[in-house]
Order: C-alpha cells, then sequence, then structure tokens
C-alpha cells in the first residue's frame, strides 16, 4: 500500500499565490483555467477597483489599447504587491507611460523574424529549426514582449497563421529537424486543436524534436490539467521552455503544475529576461535558479532584453547580466548556471555573453582564471615539453 510523501522542508519556500480578492469564489470555478481567462484584469476600471495605480500606470494602460493589450489573470494579480510600485511582479505585467516612448535603437520586430518568414506564421532563422508561432494570444502580456507587434490583437499588425502553409513547408525541407510552437501561448489551445498540430507534425519523418515556448504555466498553472499532460506524453521526444522572471513566481500552484508536466516526461528549461527592478541583481537571479532546480527546472537562457520599442524603462544592461553569471559559475551548482544571451537585432540568432575566463593563450600554456579570481595554467598537447605545475600565477604577470 502506498503512502503519501511527508511534507518537504522546502514547501514553506513556495507558498501559494492564494485567491485573494477572489475569496467568494467557488474553488471549482478558480481552479478552472477557463474561468481564470474569463475572468482577467483587461480594463483600467477593473485594475483601479483593485488596487491604487501611480499616474504613470494610469496613463499607460490608457493608451495600452494601441499597443499591446492589458491582461492579467486573477491568479497571477494575487501575485502584485499592490502598495508597491516597484514590485518585479507589477512592473512585468502592468502597463506604464514609458511603453509609448521609442528610442533610435528601438524596433517593432528587432530580431528581423518578419524578413525570415517564409509563409505566415513560421520563422526559419537557423539551418535545423523553425519557429512556429501558432496563436498571437496569450494569457496575460508582459510590457517588454519582443512580438509586441503581433500579440494581443492591439498593435498594428494583424497577425493570421496559416497552419497548412507553414506544415507544408516544413514537410517539403528536410533540413528541419526540430520545430519550436510558439506564439502568442500554445497552450492557449484546446487539448484536441493542440493534438491535431502535434500530431501533424510528429507524422514528418525529418522531424525529430518538437518543442513547446509557453508561460502559461506561470501564469495560469489550472491550464496544465492531467488530461493536457496526458496528451502531450503521446509526442515524446517533446520538451517545454517556461518563463519564469523572479522567484516570487514560484509559488505551490506553479511547483505543482511544472510537477505534472515533468512527471509526464517533458524536460523543462526555463528562459528568463534581465530586467531593470525585477532579476538584475545576483541574489535575485540565484534564488530564482534554485527555485527552479527544486521545481525540476533547467535554468536554460537569461536574455538580454531585446530593443522591442518602449521597453528601455524595463532594460537592464550587458553588464549586469555578465555580473549575475560571474555570481553564479562556481558559487553554486553547475545546473543551476543558464546561458545570458543577446538575441542579435536584425536576426542574427542568439549570441552566449560570458565573462573573460581565458587570461592568455601563451604558445600553448592556456592562463584561465576560476570563480575566485585565482589563475591557472593548461598547457595543450604540441606545446613546449616544458613541464608547468598546476599552481596558480598572478595575472599581472601575463598582461
Amino acid at each position: 500500500m502506498e503512502t503519501e510523501a511527508p511534507p518537504s522542508s522546502l514547501d514553506a519556500r513556495f507558498p501559494s499565490a492564494g485567491r485573494g480578492p477572489w475569496s467568494h469564489i467557488p474553488e471549482t470555478d478558480w481552479n478552472d483555467w477557463r474561468w481564470q481567462l474569463r475572468h482577467r484584469i483587461t480594463t483600467l476600471e477593473q485594475l483601479e477597483a483593485l488596487m491604487p495605480l501611480a499616474p504613470e500606470e494610469r496613463a499607460g494602460i490608457t493608451l495600452a489599447g494601441s499597443k499591446l493589450a492589458m491582461a492579467i489573470t486573477p491568479f497571477f494579480f494575487n501575485l502584485i504587491d499592490r502598495n508597491g510600485p516597484s514590485c518585479p511582479i507589477r512592473r512585468q505585467v502592468i502597463p506604464r507611460i514609458e511603453e509609448t516612448h521609442t528610442a533610435a535603437w528601438e524596433a517593432f520586430d528587432p530580431l528581423g523574424e518578419d524578413t525570415h518568414s517564409p509563409v505566415p506564421g513560421l520563422v526559419h532563422r537557423y539551418p535545423d529549426r523553425v519557429l512556429f508561432l501558432v496563436t498571437d494570444r496569450c494569457a496575460a502580456y508582459c510590457r517588454y514582449c519582443t512580438r509586441s507587434r503581433l500579440v494581443s490583437g492591439a498593435g498594428p499588425v494583424e497577425f493570421h497563421p496559416h497552419f497548412e502553409e507553414a506544415i507544408a513547408y516544413i514537410e517539403r525541407t528536410p533540413t528541419i529537424r526540430d520545430v519550436l510552437l510558439s506564439g502568442g501561448d500554445p497552450l492557449l489551445f484546446t487539448d484536441d486543436k493542440l493534438e491535431y498540430l502535434l500530431r501533424r507534425l510528429r507524422a514528418i519523418k525529418h522531424v525529430e524534436f518538437l518543442r513547446i515556448g509557453t508561460r502559461i504555466p506561470i501564469f495560469l498553472p489550472q491550464r496544465v490539467t492531467p488530461e493536457l499532460c496526458a496528451m502531450l506524453r503521446k509526442f515524446h521526444p517533446l520538451w517545454m521552455s517556461v518563463h519564469m522572471n523572479h522567484p516570487k513566481e514560484a509559488t505551490s500552484e506553479v511547483r505543482d503544475a511544472l510537477a505534472r508536466l515533468a512527471d509526464a516526461g517533458i524536460p523543462l528549461g526555463n528562459q528568463s529576461v534581465l530586467l531593470n527592478g525585477v532579476n538584475d541583481t545576483p541574489a535575485v537571479m540565484k534564488d530564482l535558479v534554485h527555485k527552479l532546480l527544486m521545481m525540476r527546472v533547467r535554468p536554460y537562457y537569461i536574455y538580454q532584453c531585446d530593443p522591442i520599442a518602449g521597453s528601455a524603462h524595463l532594460r537592464s544592461t550587458v553588464a549586469k547580466g555578465i555580473e549575475i553569471i560571474e555570481a553564479l559559475r562556481g558559487h553554486t551548482t553547475g545546473y543551476a548556471v543558464p546561458t545570458f544571451v543577446i538575441d542579435a537585432p536584425g536576426g542574427g540568432g542568439k549570441v552566449p555573453i560570458s565573462p573573460e575566463y581565458v587570461v592568455a593563450n601563451d604558445e600553448g600554456r592556456i592562463i584561465i582564471r576560476n570563480y575566485e579570481g585565482k589563475v591557472f595554467v593548461y598547457t595543450e598537447d604540441g606545446a613546449a615539453k616544458e613541464e608547468f605545475p598546476p599552481v596558480e600565477y598572478e595575472i599581472g604577470r601575463f598582461e
């Protein structure tokens, strides 16, 4: 007879989001993902009834309908500090007037996705993989979204994916072995609609690898039902990239949703965006990556925030990203260290940005430094035969 595992001492690190202003709602409704979607906060009047707003927020919400709509699930709203304008959750989902300010180096399509789109909804930028944008809707809208020109229906571009054209392109392009479903958020589809797409893609012989990019487990963990997980496990190898930016997002509900996916055999990776005032300190990011590992999610990427129009107030610096990697590498388990990348503007792809650990290459002696700043020598084969003991060297000696 099986017995339940005793409560973990780590459970306290994953508090529930609670039901907040919706405590009167029946639990069955609260846990229904469709109820959560129907009751999203989408207007200034709804939000002002729930919390005081800063003037910059009020002005931003008024103008949000012309660029990127506002939508916040009741579940995710409960993570907001309603009396703290600098709350890291608040900064991610509540519009601000700064979104209307566009710097000269910002763009509406900073990654050049539209120029690498052979058919509507498909981006073919890398040799062996494609990005399949299947929808323009999300459960909630991140204010730094690199596809704000497409998603939510509020921007200037009308997005109409052509599933059959996209699938036909993949079928006739045998170099494609990896398909990433994104959008918008694919997990907003019904189980049947998502299964149809996955089944069509899995039937293509040269497609080896399917991925789903989603923020649903964080914005709307109620969507990750046992039925959804049972359907997804039919299509292995299937991987999933989730998007969590701050340790406060690691609630017990999110942990349980991710556990259902992991138990279905789906490897999970996390992509964070480096955001000013949200996660651009070593302490916050270390807390986040540790919580991710405890939820069986591998920290995968930290993205430098793309130069999307109106995002300057949220964009941190590359130096901050390097500082964070320095603070993680060697100071915590390697599994917890993501790759810091800049997605090169114009469609150049992801470029890893790392601290400089190679100090010099001195005729086959590779002078390297470790996480403590200590310097060592590695001798390559074919270099001078003189023995160099693996002892510390002074950096100044090789400058």
